[in-house]
């Protein structure tokens, strides 16, 4: 008897890789990863469980962030995943379109982030190592391309910290078009930012996918 499908009718993800113990999907900016109390719709929620249990999201994106987000099919492979993650044995790739542009061409940012909660409401900033929840976080930059007042940024994470590549691009004095959080202009769309490929070594299989810019970010692109 064939095992149910991963997603539930009509609410399927495109499928950026495959096999027997993971895939990886292409998540839409504007969609959470997992539920909340304002939040029904989810990769999660759209997710169909299995017999054997799972399948598992082996990490987050934001929910205004787009790419590549791994999905374990076997508890054995989520437990393999997670620690890859946990010991930076993943290749974590980024696109941004941000504002303004970087000084120099590329450049390794070590900025410790914590989070600030004020009247219910949170968010993360840069911080001092010697900060109280001060978590390190690093990202190596480049710049791929500048037109008309943006920039075209690669950035690898070498960290996995909450928003890190916001806080970031925040810190280069270059924040994310239309990230209404950390940046400082009115948004002009959706978030600039794009888990672009996901690659990762485990011992029984490699995973590398890579997922497109979106429509609007290639336009940004095809004008630099």
């Amino acid at each position: 008897m064939a095992p149910p499908p991963l997603f539930k009718l009509g609410q399927e993800l495109p499928v950026l890789f495959e096999n027997p113990h993971f895939l990886v999907v292409n998540k839409p900016a504007g969609l959470a990863v997992h539920p909340g109390p304002q939040t029904i719709d989810s990769v999660e929620t759209r997710l169909t469980p299995q017999k054997r249990g799972g399948p598992w999201l082996v990490h987050r994106l934001d929910r205004d962030t787009s790419g590549c987000l791994l999905i374990a099919r076997r508890k054995t492979a989520l437990i393999d995943a997670q620690s890859a993650f946990a010991s930076r044995q993943t290749q974590k790739l980024y696109w941004a379109i941000v504002e303004g542009k970087p000084n120099g061409t590329e450049g390794h940012i070590t900025m410790p982030v914590h989070r600030v909660t004020h009247h219910g409401r949170w968010h993360m900033e840069v911080t001092t190592p010697a900060a109280k929840g001060a978590q390190n976080a690093e990202t190596h930059w480049r710049l791929l391309g500048h037109h008309d007042g943006k920039s075209w940024l690669e950035l690898r994470l070498l960290t996995g910290r909450t928003h890190q590549a916001r806080l970031h691009c925040q810190a280069l004095g270059t924040p994310i078009v239309s990230d209404t959080l950390y940046g400082t202009k009115p948004s002009q769309g959706p978030m600039q930012l794009l888990a672009r490929s996901l690659r990762l070594e485990l011992s029984n299989t490699h995973i590398a996918a890579e997922a497109p810019p979106t429509a609007s970010m290639q336009y940004f692109i095809s004008s630099m």
